[in-house]
């Protein structure tokens, strides 16, 4: 089973340039996780007959949104977080407005894994919102992955918008409390890791190099000068199903880049 997930930075940006289908059509994934799709579903001039779709877009209009594109029909989808889970980490919103209403996390149950997809959201440049990120963002994500898995495994991706260690992007030392690679975006990735999941890129892959996501400034795809802050981890019972885990840095309209895993059956 192949599973992907890419933050299309508005799905129909993607469409509009003739890069979505020929990427389908080329890397055939069994389930597709998109972030940041920016649309309604029924906005999205995407015809995809092979598949389900399953869209969680925010309540306003052009903004965030996350959908899963599956071939095999889901047992279940939840949107968002359970209320138990926004009442324990009061994820009630900040000048920015009410992360629960800006379409981040989908949850899919098949019948052996939970595929979760997220949009975590930017701690912004003026890190106005690390504080929602640290207290209860990050918290909130972790227990509702961990409660999840109390019924079966669980594999989680999309954009976390953090670069877990100095590794994970190429300028490590001036970006050393900017957005994206604060200690507070760190330490909440690090309790992923803490709790059992697995960054499956990092079974078969170490170093530095790559990445996922590169500003729009200064030619830093093309000199490779970016950020790896999507992710596809996995709950430590999947660890040795996973086959491969990568990144596909040539898949091009957007300002990421698709990530993937191949599992061996279940």
């Amino acid at each position: 089973m192949k599973i992907y997930s890419w933050n299309v930075n508005g799905i129909r940006a993607v469409h509009k340039k003739n890069l979505f289908l020929p990427f389908i059509e080329k890397h055939r994934p069994d389930v597709l996780c998109l972030q940041e799709t920016k649309a309604q579903q029924d906005q999205s001039e995407v015809v995809l007959p092979d598949y389900k779709e399953y869209w969680y877009s925010a309540e306003k209009p052009g903004y965030s949104g996350t959908s899963i594109f599956t071939k095999e029909n889901p047992i279940s989808i939840v949107n968002g977080f359970p209320k138990d889970i926004i009442e324990k980490f009061q994820v009630s919103g900040d000048i920015y407005g009410d992360p629960n209403k800006e379409g981040r996390v989908i949850a899919a149950e098949f019948a052996k894994f939970f595929v979760v997809t997220v949009y975590t959201p930017n701690a912004k440049d003026d890190l106005s919102r690390v504080s929602l990120r640290h207290k209860q963002w990050d918290p909130a994500f972790l227990a509702y992955v961990k409660q999840l898995e109390k019924k079966k495994p669980v594999i989680f991706t999309g954009d976390l918008n953090v670069a877990h260690t100095e590794d994970d992007l190429a300028r490590p030392k001036p970006n050393k409390g900017k957005k994206g690679f604060t200690e507070e975006e760190r330490e909440g990735f690090q309790n992923f890791i803490n709790a059992g999941f697995v960054d499956t890129f990092r079974i078969f892959t170490k170093g530095n190099g790559h990445y996922t996501w590169w500003t729009h400034f200064a030619n830093a795809r093309a000199r490779n000068v970016g950020w790896r802050i999507d992710y596809m981890l996995v709950s430590k019972s999947l660890k040795n199903k996973v086959k491969s885990a990568k990144i596909h840095a040539d898949v091009m309209g957007s300002d990421h880049c698709p990530v993937s895993i191949e599992l061996d059956s279940i």
